[in-house]
C-alpha cells in the first residue's frame, strides 16, 4: 500500500477543493518523493501531469474533477488508500514528433494521444505521406491527418472516424480528417515501430499546423513521428475499469 501520495490538481475550483480535502485527510508529498501521484482534473490535466512527471518512475492515479475523464477514475475521498492498493497498472508509450517549420527551425514534442496536422488557412491542406522511407500517398487533400496511439484512439481519432485500437495492440492509427482526395480514404493501421513522415505540399499557399497533445507548431514544412518506447507512462485504474475495458465499452455506446 502506498504511503507517500503527491496530490496535484488543475486550476478548476472543484479540483482545488478536492485537493485541499484529500491533503487534509492523507497528507501530501513532493512528486519526486511519492510512491504514487494522484491527479485531480479532467483528461487534459491528466495528460499534462503525465508529461510533467515522465522523468519520475512513479505511477499516476487520476480522479475525475473535470469534464470527460476517460483516463480518470471516479472521485471519492474516503477509500483512497484501499483503491490505490487494489489499482491495476497500464503502461503506455508516447509518440515522438520532430517538425520543421518554414523558417527551418526544428521542433520536438511528445504526444500521449496523437499528433495531428491541421490546415491553417482557407484552402485544404495537401500532404505527402511516407512510411518507413517508402512513399505511400503522394497527395492527400484534406482538412488534416493524425497519427494516434491506442490510448488516444477514442479521442480526436475516433471523432475523425478512425478505429478504436485495443490497448495491448502494437499498432498506430493513421486517420484522415475530412479527406477530399482520395475522397474515400479513411487512413491505415500501421505497426507501432513505423516511422511516419508528412510533407506539406504548397506550404506557402496552404499553411498547416502540427499539434502534439496541445503543443502547437504553426507553418510547418514537414513532420516525422515515431513511437518512443524509452518513455513509459504508468497509469493506475480501479479493477475492471482499465483502459482495455474502456476502449471496448466505448464501441458499444
Amino acid at each position: 500500500m502506498p504511503k507517500r501520495i503527491a496530490f496535484l490538481a488543475s486550476d478548476a475550483p472543484v479540483a482545488q477543493t478536492a485537493r485541499a480535502a484529500l491533503v487534509g485527510r492523507y497528507g501530501n508529498a513532493a512528486p519526486r518523493d511519492a510512491d504514487v501521484i494522484v491527479a485531480l482534473g479532467g483528461d487534459g490535466y491528466m495528460l499534462r501531469t503525465l508529461h510533467g512527471t515522465q522523468h519520475l518512475d512513479v505511477p499516476v492515479y487520476g480522479m475525475n474533477r473535470g469534464t470527460i475523464g476517460f483516463l480518470m477514475n471516479e472521485y471519492s475521498e474516503t477509500d483512497l488508500l484501499d483503491r490505490l492498493a487494489a489499482a491495476e497498472e497500464e503502461i503506455i508509450n508516447p509518440l515522438s514528433m520532430t517538425a520543421m517549420d518554414q523558417s527551418g527551425k526544428i521542433h520536438n514534442a511528445l504526444a500521449i494521444n496523437e499528433v495531428s496536422l491541421l490546415r491553417a488557412g482557407p484552402q485544404a491542406a495537401k500532404l505527402r505521406i511516407t512510411v518507413d522511407g517508402r512513399l505511400r500517398l503522394a497527395e492527400l487533400v484534406c482538412d488534416g491527418a493524425l497519427l494516434s496511439t491506442p490510448a488516444g484512439s477514442t479521442a480526436y481519432n475516433y471523432s475523425a472516424h478512425g478505429p478504436i485500437l485495443p490497448i495491448g495492440s502494437d499498432v498506430l492509427a493513421l486517420t484522415a480528417i475530412a479527406a477530399f482526395r482520395p475522397r474515400r480514404w479513411r487512413g491505415a493501421l500501421l505497426p507501432k515501430t513505423a516511422h511516419v513522415r508528412f510533407d506539406v505540399v504548397d506550404a506557402d499557399k496552404r499553411p498547416v499546423m502540427a499539434d502534439a497533445d496541445s503543443a502547437s507548431i504553426p507553418d510547418i514544412d514537414w513532420v516525422e513521428i515515431r513511437s518512443e518506447p524509452a518513455i513509459r507512462h504508468r497509469i493506475l485504474f480501479d479493477p475492471g475499469h482499465g483502459l482495455e475495458e474502456r476502449l471496448i465499452s466505448e464501441q458499444f455506446t
